[in-house]
C-alpha cells in the first residue's frame, strides 16, 4: 500500500525483526538479475535444500541448467552412509564405469546399472570413492545450506520444486537503514533478518558464534566487497574444526594469529584457509549482507538455534529439551531446588547430534547471584568472565582459596591474567564497600587474585590490597550464602541482568 512504513510492512507480515536493527530496501526500478545462475533452491518434502553449481561449463552443470524442471517431483530413492539419491530420471548424457571421489556434500548425476534411462540425483554424505554411472566430469554443484536435512530424508520424501536464486547486481539501486519510518514504494522488496545454517562440523565455533550474537545481531566494525566483519570476541580462542571453501554466504572464525576470535561472513568466493574456520552458511538474506555497511546490526537466526539450560531448575530444562527432542540425564544434586551448572556434552551441535545430555545440578544455596559493574569496569570483567567461564556459559564458578574473618580469597579456573590485561580501573576511593567484588590489578604482584570482603573496609580492598592496586567489578547479591562456603569448594555465580 502506498505511503506504508517499513514497521508497518513488519507488523503486516509478521517478517523476523529486532529493534535497532538495519534492513535492507532493494528498488524494483533498478533492480537487475545477475547475468549467470549459480545457485538453486530445492524444496523437498522436509525442508530446503540450497546448490551452488561448481563447474557451470560441464555438460552435467548445463543439462541441470536446462533441465532443473525435470527433477521436480522425483522421488528418493536409496540412502547408503555415504550418499542419498532421488530418481530415477532419463538424462542425455554419457554413464562412465570410472570410480569417482565425491568430497563431502557434492552434488552430481549417476546412471544405475550405467543406463542412461536410470539416472539418479545423488548427494555426498561423507568423502569417499564409489561407482556410480557418474558422467566423465564428477560433480557438477555442492550443497551450501540444508546440509543437516541430508540427514532426515528417507523413503516418502521427494524433491517438490527447485527454483534459481537470483542475485542482483551490485549496480541495483538499494537502501540500508534502522529507521522503521521510512516509505516504501510499490514494487519495493524488504529485507529484514538473515538466516544462517549452523555446521555439524563446527561443534565449538557454534558455540562461539552463539556468544557473540547472543543480542540476537550481528554487529559490523568493518566492512569490504569480500566479507562483513563482527570483532566482539576479539582475541577469545576458538579451536580450528572445519576446512572448506568460504563462498557467498559462509561463516567463518579466524582461529589462529591477528584478529583470533572475529567473525566474518562472505560476500564473495574465497579460498579455504587453514586460518579460518568455517561455522555456517547464510541459507537467506544473503541480499542483506551484500548490502550491509559498516556500523550497522544485522538481525540473525540461526538453524539450529542455540540449547541454553544452564542455570535453570531440572524441571524447567526437561520441558525446553523435549520441545528439542533432546532426552535430560540428571546428575549431583536432583532436588528441587537443584540449579544446573555444567553439561556432557557441552555443545549445543554434539548435545542434539546424540539426543540426549548429562546435566550436572547443585543446591541453589550453592549458586550466588551477582551483578557486574560493565560500565564502571569492562576491561577488567573482560578478564573475570573469562577466567570464570562466563564468557561462553550463563554460569562461572570460583574456588574458595582462603577464608578469614570477613574476607573470601578465590581462585578461577583459568589463568587468564597470563593473557588479559588488568590494568588499574574503578578502584576504590574513600572506602570499599561491604560485598562488593575486588580483582587485584597489574599494579600489585598477586594480579588477578579475586576477593569480596563482608564488611566495609576504608584501608584496603576485598583482596587485601591498597585502593590503588584493586579493581571493583560488581557486588554479591545474596551474601548469606557466603557463609556456609568452605576453603576449597567451589563457588558458582549467575550474573543478574538489571
Amino acid at each position: 500500500m502506498a505511503g506504508s512504513t517499513v514497521l508497518d510492512a513488519i507488523e503486516s507480515s509478521g517478517a523476523p525483526h529486532s529493534p535497532g536493527a538495519s534492513v535492507g530496501i532493494m528498488k524494483r526500478t533498478e533492480s537487475v538479475q545477475a547475468s549467470e545462475v549459480r545457485e538453486y533452491l530445492l524444496e523437498t518434502t522436509k525442508g530446503e535444500l540450497r546448490i551452488e553449481l561448481i563447474n557451470s561449463e560441464s555438460p552435467s552443470a548445463k543439462q541441470w541448467h536446462s533441465n532443473y524442471r525435470n527433477y521436480e517431483g522425483i522421488p528418493f530413492r536409496w540412502d547408503t552412509k555415504n550418499a542419498i539419491s532421488f530418481g530415477p530420471f532419463s538424462e542425455d548424457l554419457v554413464p562412465t564405469r570410472e570410480e569417482i571421489h565425491a568430497n563431502r556434500d557434492e552434488v552430481f548425476f549417476g546412471a544405475g546399472g550405467f543406463d542412461p534411462s536410470n539416472y539418479h540425483l545423488i548427494f555426498s554424505l561423507n568423502p569417499h570413492s564409489s561407482t556410480y554411472g557418474t558422467p566423465e566430469e564428477g560433480a557438477f554443484g555442492r550443497i551450501v545450506a540444508g546440509k543437516q536435512l541430508l540427514s532426515e530424508l528417507s523413503a516418502g520424501d521427494s524433491i517438490v520444486s527447485i527454483e534459481p536464486v537470483v542475485e542482483w547486481a551490485e549496480e541495483g539501486d538499494h537502501l540500508l537503514t534502522a529507521d522503521m519510518s521510512v516509505e516504501l514504494e510499490d514494487g519495493d522488496q524488504l529485507y529484514t533478518y538473515v538466516r544462517i545454517e549452523m555446521n555439524p562440523e563446527a561443534p565449538e565455533g557454534v558455540d562461539h558464534f552463539f556468544t557473540l550474537i547472543e543480542d540476537g545481531t550481528f554487529n559490523i566494525d568493518y566492512a569490504s566487497s569480500s566479507f562483513i566483519a563482527d570483532s566482539r570476541l576479539l582475541g577469545e580462542a576458538c579451536t580450528y574444526e572445519n576446512f572448506e571453501p568460504r563462498d557467498a554466504g559462509t561463516v567463518w572464525v579466524r582461529t589462529v594469529g591477528y584478529g583470533t576470535g572475529k567473525f566474518f561472513i562472505s560476500r564473495d568466493s574465497r579460498a579455504a584457509s587453514i586460518m579460518h574456520s568455517v561455522i555456517g552458511n547464510v541459507a537467506s538474506g544473503i541480499e542483506l549482507v551484500k548490502m550491509a555497511q559498516e556500523g550497522h546490526h544485522l538481525f540473525v537466526r540461526t538453524s539450529p538455534e542455540p540449547l541454553d539450560i544452564l542455570g535453570l531448575g531440572f524441571e524447567e530444562a526437561k520441558q525446553k529439551l523435549e520441545t528439542r527432542g533432546v532426552e535430560l540425564l540428571p546428575e549431583g544434586y536432583q532436588e528441587d531446588d537443584a540449579i544446573i551448572v555444567s553439561l556432557e556434552p557441552q555443545t549445543t551441535i554434539e548435545i542434539l547430534a546424540k539426543a540426549s545430555v548429562k546435566a550436572t545440578g547443585v543446591p541453589k544455596n550453592g549458586v550466588v547471584e551477582v551483578e557486574l559493574y560493565d560500565d564502571l569496569a569492562p576491561k577488567t570483567l573482560d578478564f573475570f568472565r573469562h577466567a570464570t567461564s562466563m564468557t561462553f556459559k550463563p554460569v562461572g564458578s570460583l574456588s574458595v582459596m582462603m577464608k578469614y574473618e570477613n574476607t573470601f580469597l578465590f581462585k578461577a579456573g583459568k589463568e587468564a591474567e597470563k593473557y588479559k590485561e588488568i590494568l588499574p580501573e574503578n578502584t576504590p576511593d574513600k572506602k570499599a564497600n561491604a560485598m562488593e567484588i575486588g580483582v587485584t590489578n597489574q599494579a600489585a604482584k598477586r594480579a588477578g587474585l579475586i576477593g569480596v570482603r563482608m564488611v566495609d573496609d576504608d584501608l584496603f580492598g576485598p583482596t587485601g590490597e591498597k585502593f590503588t592496586s584493586t579493581n571493583i567489578i560488581g557486588k554479591i547479591l545474596e551474601p548469606e550464602k557466603l557463609e556456609s562456603l568452605k576453603e576449597g569448594e567451589t563457588m558458582y555465580i549467575l550474573e543478574r541482568r538489571v
